[in-house]
């Protein structure tokens, strides 16, 4: 039974479980409020990122609010136990959290106006501790890599970056560089590192009028794990709509881009799938749809019954939630890409079922969890078809039919 936690306006935190129904592609969801949010704060409890991370057989999840609190939980059943709870003080008013990963080490935050910080527990009783950083500001998304020894960042007018995670919180060792010449200022001012920095990204070339284009990253993603932390495939949404591939081995610059993917305001949110080449993205309309890696074609979107903007997305192996403006919490099926690039998509995802929230849900996440109904379904599925053809009659050849069609034919004239 999978399951989703999803954060709301007020600051409400739900379970969402999803049961199997009569029908095999039905799903019956199962809400369960986990921490009851109130309409006295207003917005300034928003719940903007959720992260869960299974340590052991705990189940951790962290929230962040727009007012700054950040909590840590432990999931017990249909609870919640408060681990630990902070504040980001540096959040300033009209800032907002932008990235949020709970991990072995503990729990990363970073918010628009480059405030990070990783905030670990204590061990054996001890006091937790908060490790900060400084990065640049009018930043709009933040990810950490699955092994942790690298994060990315976007923004407006702020250009993709990777970070050694271990090197943005430690000092600087080394002398500070000497002041360059004043001819050699301006052309490295944007090619110059800072400290920790593995890798940007530069602008793309100007468009056919030979004026510069605006750098406006809104989503950005991994790929593919790495085992070299400099060498990492990452992937970005633009304010215009288009989606951005890049191979920091290969150059600064693109590796593809793929013009016009979301319609309506730009790109709101990227996920990578768990098939091989499948990517999810929505803009700020009413568009969810899957993306092939390979030549980002659009294999198939989730038209029907979106009304609002998707504002967040979960992946959950061949499951999709996604929580939309429209109050709304859908759950989806997904299918890989075809075998080859370019051919026909055979199979196309479809909204399994829609939950209704009263307060508009602003993120969803997925609990970790495998299902394995689905194996099982297909199983019981293929026997149950086997059982089908093995108790159907054997069909005679059409060429046995003939020759019993000819003999009734000679019988006839026999008899007249």
């Amino acid at each position: 039974m999978p399951r989703f936690f999803s954060g709301d306006e007020l600051g409400a935190i739900k379970s969402i479980s999803y049961a199997q129904g009569d029908n095999t592609k039905a799903r019956a969801a199962k809400p369960t409020i986990l921490v009851r949010g109130s309409s006295e704060s207003g917005r300034s409890k928003t719940i903007q990122k959720l992260s869960v991370h299974s340590s052991g057989s705990d189940s951790l999840l962290s929230a962040v609010r727009a007012d700054g609190s950040a909590s840590l939980y432990k999931v017990e059943g249909d609870g919640l136990n408060v681990v630990h709870e902070w504040k980001e003080t540096r959040l300033k008013e009209g800032q907002r959290f932008v990235g949020l990963a709970d991990t072995e080490t503990g729990v990363y935050t970073c918010t628009s106006n480059g405030a990070l910080r990783l905030t670990r527990l204590g061990q054996d009783g001890a006091e937790p501790s908060s490790s900060f950083a400084t990065l640049p500001m009018r930043l709009c998304e933040w990810r950490l890599s699955k092994d942790e020894k690298s994060f990315a960042y976007g923004g407006d007018e702020v250009e993709l970056s990777l970070w050694d995670t271990e090197r943005a919180f430690s000092q600087p060792k080394e002398a500070p560089p000497q002041s360059p010449s004043p001819e050699s200022k301006k052309r490295k001012r944007g090619d110059q590192l800072l400290p920790g920095e593995l890798w940007r990204a530069k602008n793309v070339p100007n468009d056919h009028l030979s004026l510069r284009q605006p750098v406006h990253n809104t989503a950005l993603t991994y790929l593919q794990p790495s085992s070299s932390t400099s060498h990492q495939h990452l992937l970005v949404g633009t304010a215009n709509g288009n989606i951005r591939r890049y191979d920091t081995r290969a150059a600064r610059r693109p590796v593809a881009d793929w013009k016009g993917v979301g319609k309506t305001g730009g790109v709101s949110t990227v996920q990578k799938g768990f098939h091989e080449h499948e990517l999810f993205v929505a803009d700020h309309g009413c568009m969810l749809a899957a993306l092939d890696l390979r030549n980002g074609r659009t294999m198939y979107s989730y038209k029907a019954g979106l009304a609002g903007a998707v504002s967040s997305i979960a992946p959950a192996h061949s499951l999709l939630a996604s929580a939309a403006q429209d109050r709304f919490v859908r759950l989806h099926s997904t299918f890989g890409p075809p075998a080859e690039a370019g051919q026909q998509q055979e199979h196309k995802g479809e909204v399994l079922d829609k939950l209704y929230m009263k307060v508009i849900p602003t993120v969803i996440a997925w609990d970790g969890e495998k299902d394995d109904s689905k194996a099982g379904l297909d199983e019981e599925g293929a026997e149950g078809e086997d059982d089908v053809w093995d108790a159907m009659p054997a069909a005679e050849s059409d060429s046995e039919d003939e020759a019993k069609a000819s003999r009734r034919k000679e019988k006839k004239s026999r008899t007249a």
